[in-house]
């Protein structure tokens, strides 16, 4: 075991990714520290751009505790991006206003091997974790994450977001070996990437497969659940005492392969999966986080208290982390989200 520090106990979330049930839910909101708030538009547009913000370990420390002083949400998730792991690897990482980020080379173009890595990337996200570490309101968990390597492939390859992902997809079809390799090295910068984040503070970590559902079932397991299952078990060897929580954005059907495959502690589902179903096939006991529409966020009003309600109902029997079944959107109200904690702090009565 590695230099890791022992889980705490007095965090209701951690309590429940431990596999117990608690009323009401804790709950955060995934990307909750972001554009939606006004003191985070207003340190960004100091800072100079969003890469910046990440790279500065005091300002992102700050933007990670922002929800918190709003919201009485019960974990902070590390201000960062899924991208400073191929940044790390050694490609180049920028963000274009109003397009999204993008990397050069190109992997559909360039080989891997031309690629020289530079895991000091990294040390500014530790920073961050690390003067989390000593700020956080007593009984909140701290968050760490890294994207999966389906997902991040899927960036490398193209170089920027695609709606089909193809650029990687003919790359796994057609240069298996190649596209193995990319997903091997993907692996094992994610690995140490996590194990440096407990080291330096998180409580647990949460694997990110934002586009796991554009891939057939036979590839879902093998680029998704395959590499996924190695990262669990190393980080589990190294940190044994930090759940992993994990998220395939789209898995559907194949959420059940995807849990039983990778050994996550808990499991996250997008706003696209029905929770009676996913209370019904899921092993029993095992925790979920979800899953509420972060567009039913914005709505708000008496269809955002009925959900949150019918939510929390089909999960009232096992181990539940209230949340979005994606990251929250940059125009959603303020007072919806007070709204939906005020609602899901509800103590409910068997």
């Amino acid at each position: 075991m590695m230099n890791c520090p022992p889980a705490p106990n007095d965090h209701a979330l951690m309590a429940v990714l431990r596999g117990t049930r608690v009323n009401p839910p804790p709950l955060w909101l995934m990307r909750q520290a972001g554009r939606y708030l006004p003191e985070y538009r207003a340190l960004r547009a100091e800072k100079g751009g969003f890469l910046e913000l990440v790279h500065d370990s005091e300002a992102a420390a700050e933007v990670t505790l922002q929800p918190l002083r709003r919201f009485d949400v019960d974990a902070a998730i590390l201000f960062s991006d899924i991208l400073v792991v191929p940044h790390a690897m050694g490609q180049d990482l920028w963000f274009e206003t109003g397009e999204g980020p993008r990397l050069a080379p190109r992997l559909a173009e360039a080989a891997l091997e031309t690629l020289q890595p530079k895991p000091q990337r990294l040390d500014p996200v530790y920073q961050t974790l690390r003067l989390l570490k000593g700020q956080m309101p007593n009984g909140r968990a701290l968050l760490g994450f890294a994207g999966s390597p389906w997902t991040v492939a899927t960036y490398m390859v193209d170089g920027q977001g695609s709606k089909d992902h193809g650029a990687a997809r003919r790359m796994a079809y057609t240069e298996r070996d190649r596209f193995a390799a990319l997903i091997d090295a993907i692996v094992d910068m994610t690995t140490a990437y996590l194990i440096g984040q407990i080291e330096a503070g998180a409580d647990a970590v949460q694997l990110f497969d934002s586009w796991a559902g554009s891939l057939a079932p036979d590839e879902f397991m093998r680029w998704v659940v395959t590499p996924n299952r190695a990262i669990v078990d190393r980080v589990r060897s190294a940190c044994p005492n930090a759940p992993i929580i994990g998220f395939p954005k789209g898995a559907g059907a194949k959420l059940v392969d995807y849990v039983t495959g990778t050994g996550v502690d808990a499991i996250g589902i997008d706003e696209t999966i029905d929770p009676v179903w996913a209370d019904a096939v899921l092993p029993k006991g095992l925790p979920v986080q979800g899953n509420l529409d972060p567009l039913l966020l914005i709505a708000g009003g008496d269809a955002l208290d009925a959900r949150i309600d019918f939510i929390r109902a089909a999960f009232a029997g096992r181990p539940h982390i209230f949340n979005l079944g994606h990251g929250i959107l940059p125009d959603t109200p303020i007072a919806h989200v007070e709204q939906m904690v005020r609602r899901a702090r509800m103590v409910t009565h068997a």
